[in-house]
């Protein structure tokens, strides 16, 4: 299939490893240019030097996404070089699954505004593409009660409710607007990596919720993300795209 990303032109935040880069890998090689960011200079550096290998079109920039006027900069620096932006994937979390007031302010400033101000900051750009999309990573954690922390499910669950009402407020402007909810997600560098390292009870009990005996690969969900990204998936707005191997139980109706 065809997916109609050549010639685009895409921003990822949290794009150097996970998700998110594998998320740029597909794009990359749909033909699409792609911007990412993350916090960690050499891990941004490592990734557009891997995905600018084949000689497409990859740039990016090492921000702190809760910083608006960094987040801003890097944006409007990318719409600069790329052209324009026609996707926005969001695709940050500050994981702050403790339960006190430092994680309530870590998943406002990080996973909640940080989408806001994604999404305010591409939308003059997003208004001129003819295939404007946005594609926020939100999880099952905003859709069930589980054992993370109260703060982490709660933001998680207004991003899909901030994505589904940008979805009615700019379909007619032709921009649509979609979640993707993982369930756990292992790869290198990585939460569940870390937790399974350092705290190997809390992995053999997340691991034991889930019916497919292990957790989701990053490609697994890059994939979907991309699709509803894309233009192949043109009349889909106001999505949430679950994708964790039947980890949930709840029925979305």
């Amino acid at each position: 299939m065809d997916l109609g990303l050549k010639g685009l032109r895409a921003l990822i935040t949290g794009g150097s490893k996970g998700i998110g880069l594998r998320c740029a890998e597909i794009l990359i090689a749909e033909g699409a240019a792609v911007s990412i960011c993350a916090r960690t200079g050499a891990d941004v550096d490592a990734a557009v030097g891997k995905l600018s290998a084949t000689g497409a079109t990859a740039m990016g920039t090492a921000v702190d996404v809760s910083d608006k006027a960094a987040l801003e900069a890097w944006v409007a620096q990318s719409a600069e070089t790329l052209g324009g932006i026609d996707i926005v994937i969001g695709n940050v979390s500050a994981l702050a699954v403790a339960d006190d007031e430092d994680a309530w302010k870590a998943g406002f400033d990080t996973d909640m505004m940080h989408s806001v101000r994604l999404v305010n900051a591409a939308m003059p750009w997003l208004e001129k593409s003819d295939a404007a999309s946005i594609t926020l990573i939100s999880s099952v954690s905003g859709r069930e009660i589980d054992f993370t922390g109260p703060a982490y499910g709660a933001f998680k669950a207004a991003i899909t409710h901030y994505a589904q009402g940008l979805a009615f407020k700019l379909a007619g402007k032709g921009i649509r607007a979609n979640t993707v909810s993982p369930g756990n997600t292992y790869f290198d560098g990585g939460i569940w990596q870390n937790i399974e390292k350092n705290m190997p009870d809390l992995y053999a009990e997340a691991l034991s919720l889930n019916p497919t005996g292990r957790m989701a690969k990053p490609e697994e969900v890059a994939r979907g993300v991309v699709f509803l990204a894309s233009p192949a998936s043109s009349f889909t707005t106001g999505t949430n795209l679950v994708i964790d191997g039947a980890l949930t139980k709840g029925v979305q109706l």
